[in-house]
């Protein structure tokens, strides 16, 4: 059995209700089907404000919980802004940074993902380090060096044996329903995983008809999920299909 990271973003999207009745269907799903979480790392990334929610609603299902973004300082005047620190109290174990919607909406540099990064790795959190091309540029067949250059100074002065993930999110197939084939998918991967030696997810319009061929390649490791992580059974028939593949597979 194959072990697996199932990320879920839930990016500016649910509510307190919502988060409580994701939990409950959740433990209903998985009631109904015992061991399904077996070799799987399976963590939600709500809004900031729902974060403690989460916790409370998650831990027991065996289910973390991360943040979307995160400070680059540590502490001080920066109105706005959420240490490391203070998603760790609160109950995080990881953090994405880099994000396309963070480097393309809100012009964030690699040298300011990286900052954020190394902030997390400080405080004991996990990043989830995302790297991804934009349509322009994988026309003009770019892709390798756009993913090079980001990953190279993401993980700059990372020290030796850092946690961390790496997630590849083409960014023209970011909640667009057009999701990379599995052989592209797998194609850049690779590239990455060759270059760092750490879990690598792919994100991309990934739901339950495609991610048992995603997640069956050898250098995907999973999904950091977006839309289809909105509703539980969405989210968990990702998982669920998958391992169906697996076992027909074997068989």
């Amino acid at each position: 059995m194959k072990k697996i990271f199932l990320f879920g973003n839930w990016k500016m999207n649910q509510s307190l209700r919502a988060t409580e009745n994701f939990a409950a269907e959740s433990a209903a799903f998985f009631s109904e089907r015992p061991g399904l979480k077996a070799e799987t790392e399976i963590c939600i990334f709500p809004p900031f404000v729902l974060i403690p929610e989460a916790v409370k609603n998650f831990t027991n299902l065996g289910v973390t919980v991360g943040a979307q973004n995160a400070s680059d300082h540590g502490e001080g005047a920066y109105t706005g802004e959420v240490a490391p620190s203070m998603l760790k109290e609160a109950g995080c174990r990881y953090v994405i940074v880099g994000h396309s919607e963070r480097r393309h909406i809100y012009g964030e540099s690699s040298e300011l993902v990286n900052k954020k990064a190394l902030n997390c790795l400080t405080s004991g959190l996990i990043p989830v380090l995302c790297v991804g091309e934009t349509l322009e540029e994988r026309d003009a067949g770019r892709t390798t060096d756009v993913i090079s250059d980001q990953l190279r100074k993401g993980v700059k002065d990372f020290p030796a044996g850092a946690a961390y993930v790496v997630a590849y999110e083409p960014v023209w197939a970011i909640g667009t329903g057009r999701a990379a084939s599995a052989e592209d998918a797998e194609k850049v991967c690779r590239l990455i995983k060759d270059s760092v030696r750490v879990p690598v997810l792919y994100g991309g319009s990934v739901k339950p008809s495609n991610a048992a061929e995603l997640f069956s390649r050898p250098s995907i490791d999973g999904g950091l999920i977006g839309g289809a992580s909105l509703k539980a059974r969405d989210f968990f028939a990702i998982l669920k299909n998958f391992r169906a593949a697996e076992l027909e597979a074997v068989l």
